[in-house]
């Protein structure tokens, strides 16, 4: 039995329909593949000429030139042969702007005066000037009033705009309106771009400033440090010449007097010290009056480090003894920032340290890994000053420190120190 005939326009109706759409999906998909391809070279092409502002002027002109060399042969009354000379003199102001904008733009107004006085409009009372000729006067305008020096800017506004009400029949008149335009944009342009420039001279400014006061206020802070572990010594050197004639009993009156000598320059000494930190020390200091650290305190650090959830491996081949208190706790510091750094920076790596001695300097090696997650952008944080810090509390006792990335893409911060003596070595290590 046949179908209805209702019944089979309804499915000829939606396999039609069908189809279309399937053809419609293909064609979506194709386009969505051509601006892509479009966009893949678009971007790098406009990338491009943003970083090099002349190579897009060379390629306007070179649009320019084709266009006019096309187009004059067919429309004016100009030979072949003739007219691709006029289509190069036309485009050359533009090439010559790149080194000299109102130059350029001075040849174009002799070229756009050559047109007016030799060549007759195709139709009479008709524009004077080819349309790409008259686009380079414009772009020529804009180049002048944005690069141009203030007495070059007056002289083209004032013929830019005379020109085209002076030689232009009258219904063409109003186009003196685009090169006053032309040359408001170009001071607009000229005001963003020295507004800019302006503005990144003062970040620029700003930022030394603040890396020079982070650096400041770090060196205080080591100064601080190493000059409290200079009164201590000069405490006990005050204390055993005070009470050496009491513990050494009858002694010449010579060497009494040579104690009393020693006692009273450790103690001018001493309170010069204690001058320099009076200084140094801010007003609510209270944490810098705590024992300074040092080695014999960087397995509690490590661990406390590991605790914190940072993967800390370390192998401690330097004994307290082995190390003066300043180089202590200079390694002690540093070690601090760079496992603060790795914690920051490299969030789930694997950090590796080892001090060791090496000759008569101690090194610090701190390397980490890869790190296993990108790290957590601190809005409130701009730079900082660990790496600078770090570099200037080596130098501070006479060592040095190179820090950068490895091949691998973890970091090492690596420190080189000189010791006062060689003890034999034990060793502290620890592992996951």
């Amino acid at each position: 039995m046949a179908p209805a005939p209702s019944a089979s326009r309804w499915r000829t109706g939606a396999r039609t329909t069908w189809r279309g759409a399937k053809a419609t999906g293909r064609g979506v998909k194709v386009a969505g593949r051509g601006l892509a391809w479009l966009g893949r070279i678009t971007v790098p092409a406009v990338r491009f000429l943003v970083r090099d502002p002349a190579v897009g002027l060379y390629a306007v002109a070179a649009v320019l030139f084709v266009v006019d060399a096309a187009t004059i042969p067919n429309v004016w009354p100009i030979p072949f042969p003739l007219s691709m000379v006029v289509a190069v003199l036309d485009i050359a102001p533009l090439v010559l702007a790149r080194y000299w904008p109102f130059g350029g733009w001075l040849a174009g107004t002799v070229v756009a005066l050559g047109w007016s006085a030799f060549v007759t409009p195709p139709v009479p009372g008709g524009f004077p000037w080819s349309v790409p000729l008259y686009l380079a006067l414009l772009l020529l305008l804009l180049l002048v009033a944005m690069l141009g020096r203030w007495v070059e800017v007056v002289v083209a506004a004032v013929v830019g705009i005379a020109t085209p009400i002076a030689l232009l029949p009258a219904d063409f008149k109003a186009w003196a309106v685009a090169n006053g335009f032309a040359v408001v944009l170009g001071l607009v342009l000229r005001w963003l771009v020295i507004s800019r420039r302006q503005l990144a001279a003062q970040s620029r400014a700003t930022k030394e400033e603040r890396d020079l006061r982070a650096v400041v206020e770090e060196r205080a802070r080591i100064a601080r440090e190493l000059h409290d572990v200079v009164a201590h010594h000069m405490s006990m050197v005050v204390v055993q010449a005070q009470s050496a004639p009491v513990r050494l009993g009858d002694l010449p009156p010579e060497v009494v007097e040579e104690f009393a000598a020693i006692e009273t320059s450790a103690r001018q000494a001493l309170t010069e010290v204690r001058g320099v930190l009076g200084v140094l020390r801010e007003a609510r200091a209270g944490a810098e009056l705590a024992p300074q650290p040092g080695i014999a305190e960087l397995p509690a650090l490590l661990e406390a480090s590991r605790a914190a959830g940072i993967d800390v491996r370390w192998r401690l081949e330097l004994p307290p003894e082995a190390c003066p208190p300043a180089t202590a706790l200079m390694l002690h510091r540093v070690l601090q920032e760079a496992l603060a750094n790795a914690a920051r920076h490299a969030p789930g790596a694997a950090v590796h340290v080892r001090l060791l001695a090496d000759g008569d300097r101690a090194v610090l090696v701190v390397r980490n890994d890869q790190p296993a997650r990108p790290p957590t952008p601190d809005p409130g944080r701009s730079g900082g000053s660990g790496l600078p810090g770090m570099r200037a509390r080596a130098e501070a006792v006479g060592g040095s420190l190179v820090a950068g990335p490895t091949q691998d893409g973890g970091f090492l911060v690596e420190t080189h120190v000189p010791l006062s003596g060689r003890p034999a070595l034990t060793t502290t290590e620890a592992t996951a």
